[in-house]
């Protein structure tokens, strides 16, 4: 009973001595430990400001701004959707106002396939750069419509780089085995047959059920030629 008692006290004494230390140390350090607080509360008071005050507004309008613009892409008015109809911003006009929005963001996927389809190709490339996805299928086709933009620039090597990328990414079987033949393409152009196989028998081994695997076994045969 006595040894118990005396583990008693030595805890009671050890509490009172932690506790005394750390009201010193509140004392000595008040000051700085009132300017942390209060700046962990401005931080966090600024950050919903900023989301209830800027963020969703510019969202929210960012999107009523892209509602003309997709019509005109969808329309295939393709000048208006990219620069405005003089009332109406174009996606340029609301990527520039808007770019950290999620509206901004998708304009520029708009951008870069509305600047592919008018032959402006190096700005097609650049505004699908700009474009962050994780959707399965849009971002396979920004990277593989980056693919299309260097082939039209003629630089197949990079072009097949951004096709076999775009077959990779969220890989599926309706983008993928496109993707899969326009590589193999690509790589034939350039004269690289073993890549270009392995595109293509990717296709048959993974995607054989697609219209593409149906018939993508006589460009196995050719580049095997070209191999042999």
């Amino acid at each position: 009973m006595a040894k118990q008692n005396n583990r008693e006290e030595e805890l009671l004494v050890d509490v009172e001595e932690v506790y005394g230390k750390t009201e010193t140390f509140i004392e000595e350090n008040k000051n700085t430990i009132i300017s942390v607080v209060v700046g962990i509360v401005v931080v966090i008071g600024g950050y919903f400001a900023y989301s209830n005050l800027v963020a969703a507004p510019n969202e929210k309008e960012a999107k009523e701004m892209m509602f003309m613009a997709e019509q005109y892409f969808q329309q295939d008015s393709l000048n208006k959707a990219i620069y405005g109809d003089g009332v109406n911003m174009g996606f340029l006009g609301i990527e520039e106002n808007y770019g950290s929005t999620k509206a901004g963001n998708l304009a520029n996927y708009y951008l870069g396939i509305a600047f592919l389809r008018s032959g402006q190709f190096e700005s097609a490339i650049s505004s699908l750069e700009d474009f962050s996805s994780n959707d399965v299928m849009l971002g396979a086709i920004a990277l593989g419509a980056q693919g299309d933009a260097y082939m039209e620039l003629g630089d197949q090597s990079k072009a097949a780089s951004f096709y076999s990328k775009a077959a990779k990414a969220n890989a599926n079987e309706f983008t993928s085995p496109i993707y899969l033949m326009k590589a193999g393409m690509a790589y034939e152009a350039i004269g690289e047959y073993k890549d270009a196989l392995n595109a293509y028998q990717s296709i048959k081994k993974e995607y054989s059920a697609t219209q593409e695997g149906s018939e993508v076994q006589k460009y196995i045969s050719r580049v095997e030629t070209f191999i042999n």
